[in-house]
């Protein structure tokens, strides 16, 4: 005998474990959904002490996640102090290892912080926004965003990342974006459901090729966020002196429609108050097509590092895989493989 189950227990068995699969998605979407409409209707004075306690939990729990962010973070920084960039308090942290650590730790809160901002985003009206948000590139605001137009927004997972995208609605009207696919389809359907109501039309990463460059023919807006390469097709760049990739999304999309591009990100101050920065992308300049989307990419990963010195510890792609290098396995000595 060779351990395989016969065709009869195949039978009996696989229509048991899917619908064991479906009760388990059906749980977890009444959780998730459950609790960010909780963290929606909830005071203030109550959800950011909730995300405090969430942030904390969740940094003690997590060893791979705070391994990852711990080495990340340290790259950032010692590419800080090398540069003589940002504050000095992130400087420090580059030969401080209590530090470092202090940074991971907040993190873990700062990524607890963007859970709340996204379920309370439907609650994120233009005075809402005006009364939370400082504007510290204010020109740039007011050349790029005063009237309806074809534009490429650039955000990252950084900060308050809805924000970006809020701030440009309320100033252009709908932007189109699209989203990670969410395993969970009722998940993402609610998800779909709160950003649809700020504004902000979702499209699926398979379609927005065709959707964004669509909707930039129509003179609208579209936004994306990309720091990170989700979909393996991105170009090489050099960010925080080691080499990653991004998406090529952007510049195809600003080759093909002429439209302007600018980068911008939000950052929390404290709980509810931010700051934002919108940077224009220059013309890339190149001989050929290649050429130029390159040039542009490399000086988007010089807006990004701009903007994420601000505040390291709120970038949430931290907790990702970022360089190659740093995902390598280490060796007995230290050093990897």
């Amino acid at each position: 005998m060779t351990g395989r189950a016969s065709p009869a227990t195949s039978t009996k068995t696989t229509p048991r474990r899917g619908l064991r699969r479906r009760l388990v998605d059906e749980l977890l979407a009444f959780a998730a959904i459950g609790g960010m409409k909780l963290l929606l209707h909830l005071p203030e004075r109550v959800v950011w002490p909730l995300a405090n306690v969430s942030g904390r939990i969740s940094y003690r729990l997590s060893a791979t996640r705070r391994n990852r962010a711990r080495q990340n973070l340290r790259r950032v920084v010692e590419w800080m102090a090398a540069n003589d960039r940002g504050d000095e308090r992130y400087r420090r942290a580059a030969t401080d290892p209590a530090a470092l650590e202090l940074l991971v730790r907040e993190a873990f809160r700062q990524h607890a912080y963007y859970s709340v901002e996204l379920a309370r985003a439907p609650r994120c009206d233009a005075r809402w926004i005006s009364e939370r948000l400082v504007v510290e590139t204010l020109e740039n605001l007011e050349e790029l965003m005063t009237k309806r137009r074809a534009m490429i927004l650039i955000g990252l997972h950084f900060g308050a990342i809805e924000m970006p995208g809020m701030m440009a609605v309320q100033r252009v009207g709908p932007l189109v974006t699209p989203m990670e696919f969410v395993a969970n389809p009722r998940i993402q359907r609610y998800i779909y459901s709160t950003r649809a109501a700020v504004g902000t039309r979702i499209v699926s990463l398979k379609e927005a090729p065709t959707e964004l460059i669509a909707a930039l023919r129509r003179d609208e807006p579209v936004g994306l966020v990309a720091d990170r390469d989700i979909t393996g097709g991105g170009i090489e760049v050099e960010l925080f002196g080691a080499t990653t990739k991004i998406p090529a999304g952007p510049a195809l999309l600003a080759a093909e429609s002429g439209a302007p591009v600018c980068v911008g990100a939000v950052r929390r101050t404290a709980p509810g108050r931010y700051r934002g920065k919108l940077l224009p992308l220059p013309a890339p300049q190149g001989a050929s097509r290649r050429e130029r989307s390159r040039a542009m990419l490399r000086d988007e990963a010089r807006l990004f590092e701009q903007l994420i010195i601000d505040a390291p510890e709120q970038w949430l792609a931290l907790f990702h895989p970022i360089w190659p290098d740093l995902e390598q396995p280490t060796m007995k000595d230290g050093t990897r493989a």
